[in-house]
């Protein structure tokens, strides 16, 4: 079995060494520090610049302000910038070919990074606004040529510089972006012997259009295959450029967190990307489908391949197909904002498991789908209309193993003492982050500012140090940031200190690990984020390995990242919103005692240890296997035909029989919701009768019908039991009364609310209408004037009942044409146990058997009836009955034992008439 591992970027790139250019890959390291060289440079003071309290009249300094060099403290010399890769650690020692990523390693913007020799992209960026017209801006060129005018074209360059490449020599490196925490889960698996046999898919992260028809493309794809273990995804540099600059990182980026991008400035409303965002997926779906045998393991992960799921299905109905998202999922009011929301939920569906990092976000994609795409979504997963799609939250973490030994570098040391030095006798506050509104940045030193405000006794003794690395073009953020940061410089700086430390440069790993270790605190203020690794990261470091540094540090962490969820509240946790709570966060990690920084350590530290890299990634495939078992055991191709002849032989074997059988397209067909008249009543009635002649069949009909429409339907069949509204009344055989299993008063109590919620729909709902019954209330749309906005309007109203009364143990579902709403605590699985519970009451003493029951026959064609066939089928699993059939209805996938595709009273019940004839 192989487990093909798909991300959008694959672990290693190409490095190419050009006649006219040097290798940037070396194998030396960062020089130790060198004591800097310190400038006197005093940063200008604004006063007018907004801040969070009012500003006193501040005369700037007359001496200049303290500028130790941090920046060349950190930078690398020249000779060491050329040779060493940015923030990746050391290979790993005795693990061929792998190279421990950063969890979050910042990547540069696409064809845009400067580590590598690589080529140019060709792309012209932004796409055009509409594509559908490039023939008619390629005869515009055209023309203008033609009339001697010639376009300036974006990223130009002759045609020698793609030439060269064709023939350049090459060699294959760690890439320097791409998922740093799944590479380590990889790579953890692998080095402790359950990941055996794997293939990674994915892009090489740079543009490839000048390998285009040349031998090197080849060899560099070949080289890849057998070496690394990589399958190439190779696309245009057009299709990626609009793919992944634009409908990723402008569209799905800002809107997964809850960015929604409608300001002035925002260029996504111009921006037609979708179709290159489909092409790229479509490209990973055809190269996974083209290696894929029977027996491998498709995981597709993160918002860059949404569609590749479905894509994959449509050709390979049989796959077992993992999805996780990385990052977070938003709310359905969110969502519903993208264009094509419905395409992207379709896509992801098509996995036979969906991962998500937290409750929350795996609460919000139900809720979305139900929402918009109108379907079944449980606490489990969604159903569809042929198969089951198993929903998971598993939050990733680091890799421990590989980051102690990352510890045992010798420049580490080099490192920690060098700022153990320079910032003696201060309190240290670490962050990194890149600079996007995302990241919180501008909100952390805000609150920051306002926290040396309020507390002057502090200033002089902490520093923060503020890593931001830019991945997209942030001028006005970058501005806005470098402002603030000024002004607490300008403030409250002196010759001998500076109260911000701001690196706007990505540091050498070897000094991002002993930041983490000589820091007081970490302050993460993310606005959102799917799980924030570098927190682990830290509290990992915090463990006092290393005598004479800090340990025990404490974290203050925004509540929006999911390792926030992870941690169960033994962090700081701040609105970063709210800069007050905020600055008090900071004042209490700071002024903690020792006692309470140990107990909460101790308990982060465990929560770290458990949700490793290494758990998320065995506990995930581990739920898939799981999952592409049991939907494929529900398969309508998977689960056999019913044998009338066997199921013959079964009934004329037993003498106490019981039989549950569904009304609606089981006993008789559908007809309207308002009539109470039988298809083929007489056939219907005559059939049930003839069962009852024999005194040892005991025979219950179960509808969602109200008990009066039952006992009008079933008046010709003496002594039949029947169950109403799904299992809230029972009328028991040979009984004439009926009793509820619900409590009236909290079934008025929750019908109330819920009425009021479906009128409002009603009334935007033309052609719709609500039914109430005793236990339930149904929504119908299906002969609305618009029934594709009444589907949408009945798919808010779900969502809308599901949010709202979810403390009334009730739920709103979605089925063809209608939402019912029911409770919870009451199903004909619930109403099935209380028959049986009396029955066997009512044995005998002396009788000669235990069971009231050898011959149990359940027959359903709805999502309802699941319940009452796994509870059947647990009875024949702990031998309670000896003989138990379960036969579903349809197509469909079902926990039925049996399925059959005509009517119970044209089928089922023949063996019935053959024992007759015996």
């Amino acid at each position: 079995m192989t487990v093909f591992v798909v991300s959008l970027f694959l672990p290693n790139t190409i490095n190419f060494t050009l006649p006219t250019s040097t290798s940037t890959i070396g194998g030396r390291r960062q020089s130790p520090p060198q004591p800097p060289r310190r400038q006197t440079t005093k940063p200008p003071l604004d006063t007018k610049k907004p801040s969070l309290f009012a500003q006193r009249d501040i005369t700037p300094p007359d001496t200049p302000i303290a500028d130790d060099g941090h920046e060349e403290f950190f930078a690398p010399d020249s000779e060491s910038a050329e040779l060493h890769v940015a923030h990746y650690p050391k290979q790993e020692e005795g693990v061929r070919r792998s190279i421990l990523a950063p969890s979050d390693p910042h990547s540069p913007a696409w064809g845009s990074g400067k580590l590598f020799t690589q080529p140019q992209s060709r792309a012209s960026s932004p796409p055009p606004a509409d594509i559908l017209k490039h023939n008619k801006l390629v005869d515009k060129a055209a023309a203008l040529g033609r009339a001697g005018i010639r376009q300036p074209q974006l990223g130009e360059r002759s045609e020698s510089h793609d030439r060269v490449f064709a023939h350049a020599d090459w060699t294959v490196v760690p890439a320097d972006q791409g998922n740093g925490g799944l590479r380590n889960a990889v790579q953890a698996a692998v080095r402790n012997g359950e990941l055996h046999d794997k293939i990674w898919v994915g892009t090489l992260g740079m543009p490839t259009d000048a390998l285009e028809d040349t031998q090197r493309k080849q060899d560099i794809e070949d080289r890849l295959a057998t070496e690394y273990d990589s399958v190439t995804v190779f696309c245009k540099d057009s299709d990626f450029d609009g793919h992944y600059t634009h409908y990723c990182k402008q569209i799905l980026w800002p809107v997964f967190h809850y960015q929604i991008p409608d300001n002035p400035k925002s260029k996504a409303y111009e921006d037609h990307s979708w179709v290159f965002y489909r092409k790229v997926n479509q490209n990973f779906a055809d190269k996974i489908i083209r290696e894929w045998k029977r027996g491998d393991v498709i995981w597709i992960h993160d918002y860059h391949l949404l569609l590749v799921p479905a894509m994959v299905r449509e050709k390979l109905p049989d796959a077992k197909i993992g999805f996780f998202l990385h990052v977070a999922f938003p709310s359905s009011e969110v969502f519903r904002c993208l264009a094509t929301r419905k395409e992207l939920l379709e896509g992801m569906l098509g996995a036979n498991l969906i991962g998500f990092q937290i409750k929350e976000y795996a609460r919000h994609f139900l809720q979305t789908c139900s929402r918009i795409l109108c379907v079944e979504a449980t606490n489990d997963g969604v159903q569809l209309e042929n198969r089951f799609v198993d929903v998971v939250d598993l939050a990733i973490g680091i890799d421990p193993v590989a980051l102690d030994m990352n510890r045992a570098d010798p420049e580490l040391q080099v490192w920690l003492k060098a700022m153990q030095e320079r910032y003696r006798g201060k309190k240290l506050i670490v962050a990194r982050d890149k600079l996007d509104h995302v990241r919180g940045v501008r909100q952390k030193l805000l609150a920051y500012e306002l926290f040396l405000n309020k507390n002057p006794e502090w200033r002089d003794n902490v520093v923060m140090i503020q890593v931001a690395t830019s991945t997209t073009e942030q001028a006005e953020l970058d501005a806005t940031v470098s402002d603030i940061v000024t002004r607490v410089n300008s403030s409250w700086a002196n010759l001998a200190y500076q109260p911000v430390v701001y690196l706007k440069q990505d540091i050498l790993y070897p000094q991002y690990l002993a930041l983490l270790t000589v820091a007081d605190a970490l302050l993460i203020t993310s606005q959102r984020e799917g799980m924030n690794l570098t927190s682990h990261e830290y509290l990992f470091c915090q463990d006092g390995k290393f005598e004479g540094h800090n340990r025990f540090g404490s974290l203050i962490l925004s509540e929006f990242t999911g390792s926030a969820s992870v941690f169960g509240g033994n962090e700081l946790s701040v609105n970063p919103w709210d800069y007050r709570a905020t600055a008090d966060a900071i004042k209490k990690a700071l002024e903690m005692s020792d006692e309470e920084k140990k107990a909460r350590w101790d308990k982060l530290y465990a929560a770290v240890m458990h949700h490793t890299a290494h758990h998320w990634h065995t506990a995930f495939l581990k739920r898939l296997d799981k999952a592409y078992d049991e939907q494929n055991s529900r398969g309508a191709i998977s689960i056999p035909r019913l044998s009338i002849n066997m199921l013959g032989e079964k009934y004329k074997q037993s003498e106490r029989r019981l039989f549950m059988l569904d009304y609606e397209g089981t006993v008789a067909s559908w007809g309207s919701p308002t009539s109470i008249i039988l298809t083929s009543p007489q056939r219907t009635i005559d059939a049930l009768n003839q069962i009852l002649q024999d005194e040892r069949n005991v025979v219950y009909v179960m509808s969602s019908r109200k008990p009066e429409e039952l006992d009008t339907l079933f008046k010709r069949v003496p002594y039949l039991g029947l169950i109403a509204e799904n299992g809230c009344f029972i009328k028991e055989f040979k009984k004439t009364h009926w009793y509820e299993l619900a409590d009236p008063v909290k079934m008025r109590a929750w019908q109330e609310s819920v009425e009021g919620i479906m009128k409002y729909y009603q009334e935007r709902t033309p052609g719709s209408w609500v039914e109430t019954r005793h236990c339930s209330i149904v929504f119908h749309y299906k002969d609305a004037d618009d029934y594709e906005s009444a589907a949408r309007q009945a798919g808010d109203c779900a969502s809308h009942i599901n949010d709202a009364c979810e403390e009334q143990r009730v739920r709103a579902i979605p089925i063809e044409g209608a939402v019912i709403v029911e409770p919870i605590d009451w199903s004909k699985a619930t109403a099935a146990e209380k028959i049986f519970a009396r029955m066997t009451k009512n044995i005998l003493p002396n009788a000669p058997y235990s069971s009231p029951v050898d011959f149990l026959m359940v027959a359903g064609d709805g999502r309802e009836d699941e319940c009452i066939f796994r509870w059947a089928n647990e009875l024949e699993r702990n031998k309670t009955i000896e003989s138990v059939t379960t036969v579903s209805l349809g197509n469909r996938n079902t926990e039925a034992s049996f399925t059959i595709t005509q009517g119970v009273t044209g089928n089922a019940f023949r063996p019935l008439k053959m024992s007759y004839s015996h």
